[in-house]
């Protein structure tokens, strides 16, 4: 979107595809309904064919809500701007968004996950997931200091460990790789790997997901 989804009006679509106003009402009741079937067509990009095979027994509930979660992820760092409306916005009326929900419920259950803890799992998740998206763009030099700074002893460790350790991260095949290329994306294409995205994302993936 030009001007971003927040300013996305019925007569603004209805210009930019040719056609009346009045057209686009025969097809939408209005922005809210035009928003969810925009919803439904990127949440039906996200792959939740893992989480159908874990309910049927054929793979761990871990590996395939990992699975999920890579997908997920990966979406949505192609479509950034998106994320504070669909963080927001209600599943009503939205089936695609609605399956995957459903999906993720009968996996995280068949994993023995009481139904009152469903939900705040589900809403975890999803909460680490659309920060990751933006991690996938963040710069490579995100936790940098410069001469001049306060002295952070401890922070400035912690940095200093997990860089040294992560070493050539962001260089594999996860969405943090391919950052740069992204058109909606924010890191440019020529920019260094951002070891901010892959490894911590696995990282809390293990957390998040431990004792499925």
């Amino acid at each position: 979107m030009e001007h971003g989804y927040d300013r996305l009006t019925m007569a603004g679509v209805a210009r930019r595809i040719g056609v009346s106003p009045s057209a686009l009402y025969n097809h939408v009741d209005g922005k809210s309904a035009l928003l969810a079937v925009l919803q439904d067509a990127v949440m039906g990009l996200v792959d939740v064919d893992p989480l159908h095979a874990a309910v049927r027994g054929e793979v761990p509930v871990a590996e395939a809500m990992r699975a999920w979660a890579r997908s997920y992820r990966e979406v949505f760092a192609r479509h950034t701007p998106l994320i504070p409306v669909i963080a927001t916005l209600p599943v009503a009326g939205a089936p695609a968004t609605q399956a995957m929900y459903d999906a993720v419920a009968a996996a995280l259950r068949t994993g023995g996950v009481p139904d009152g803890q469903i939900m705040p799992r589900v809403i975890a998740c999803e909460s680490f997931i659309y920060g990751s998206a933006f991690d996938v763009h963040a710069p490579a030099h995100l936790f940098e200091t410069v001469p001049g700074d306060a002295e952070l002893p401890a922070f400035a460790a912690a940095s200093a460990s997990f860089r040294a350790a992560a070493g050539g991260a962001g260089a594999g095949a996860g969405a943090g790789a391919g950052a740069g290329a992204d058109a909606d994306g924010g890191a440019a294409a020529d920019a260094p790997p951002n070891p901010y995205a892959d490894a911590p994302f696995e990282h809390g993936l293990d957390l998040l997901l431990a004792g499925l």
